[in-house]
């Protein structure tokens, strides 16, 4: 009888062990299906809140597809500066590495883009972002993963109404760094042609094929550099954040005086002049991923198929700009950045 109640003792504390562990964080963006996730804070504090990674509490729990669910404490803060200004509510900084919660602390310090409204069309553009994540991560290894969620907003000061949102996780950079066997270094100049060439060149043919003129290299706006372990000096550049692109198309975004247009949707190149043999080069990865590209846009169904059709149409003009050898000299080449 003894031996009998060891033996599920054992098993039991077995089953807790598997219950309680540490969430994987590459598999945790490698999987496809929806989260949901209620979050409790103090909203109209994040509405006020000023300044970098003012942290305040909140409770999350995570419901995941196979029935898991996770209740923990963590601390979240308000990011950026124009959409803090300007939205409802303000993207947020989720950080998970804290004593409350163990099981998500493996996560770090994850971005959580959120819709700068509660409309539908608010949501809308929260999808088109993330499938430009999606399409990136098909053209190129050293790119931000992300997840999307469902998540429900509740104020703990019972000052705001609670609502639900769709909205999607980006990879902390330290994860990205990693398993890519590279690192991140804080606070670090480099000029655009000072990184990875070829990287380079897929990021500015990429910026503009979603017609994104918000990055730039020297200031580490929107780029990301990490560096090979043992090979720290030439870094790759990542890009990130493209709610202000024309493939996005978000009410808010308007192009940067510099660009010349009036139109977030108008396409400008902002990379540097290469030679047409390293333009072929990288124009036939993009080729490559042509058809998996438009299959993802046109089969992501919580968007319209009127915007499906919309979005793929967009993409599909860069398509054929690339096979036109006039406009790839022109825009390329000719009218290629020269400082």
């Amino acid at each position: 009888m003894k031996k009998a109640f060891f033996i599920l003792f054992l098993l039991s504390s077995f089953s807790y062990q598997l219950d309680a562990q540490v969430i994987d964080s590459i598999k945790f963006f490698t999987d496809e299906s929806v989260i949901n996730i209620n979050l409790s804070t103090d909203i109209k504090q994040l509405q006020t809140s000023k300044g970098d990674e003012v942290y305040q509490d909140a409770d999350v729990s995570f419901h995941f597809s196979d029935s898991t669910v996770i209740n923990e404490k963590i601390r979240v803060a308000a990011r950026g500066h124009f959409r803090r200004e300007f939205c409802n509510i303000p993207p947020l900084l989720m950080n998970f590495k804290n004593a409350g919660s163990l099981r998500l602390s493996s996560l770090g310090k994850l971005k959580l883009v959120i819709g700068c409204g509660k409309n539908a069309g608010d949501e809308s553009l929260i999808f088109k972002e993330y499938l430009i994540y999606k399409m990136y991560n098909m053209l190129e290894q050293k790119s931000f993963r992300v997840r999307l969620v469902k998540v429900n907003y509740s104020d703990s000061k019972n000052r705001v109404k609670s609502f639900t949102q769709y909205a999607f996780f980006i990879e902390d950079d330290n994860d990205l760094a990693a398993r890519n066997d590279c690192i991140k270094m804080k606070n670090v100049q480099y000029l655009t042609e000072s990184t990875d060439r070829a990287t380079m060149t897929k990021v500015a043919l990429f910026e503009y094929m979603i017609s994104n003129g918000d990055w730039s290299v020297p200031t580490n706006h929107n780029i990301k550099l990490i560096f090979s372990k043992g090979e720290s000096t030439i870094p790759y550049a990542v890009p990130y954040d493209f709610d202000h692109s024309g493939f996005v198309n978000a009410e808010y975004a308007t192009p940067a005086e510099i660009l010349g247009t009036t139109s977030v949707t108008e396409r400008v190149y902002r990379g540097f002049p290469r030679t047409m043999s390293e333009l072929q080069t990288c124009f036939d990865i993009f080729r490559e991923k042509k058809s998996v590209i438009n299959n993802l846009i046109l089969n992501f169904g919580l968007l319209s198929s009127r915007i499906r059709k919309e979005a793929n149409d967009y993409i599909n003009e860069f398509y054929s700009i690339i096979e036109d050898k006039n406009d790839v000299e022109k825009i390329f080449i000719d009218n290629a950045r020269k400082n």
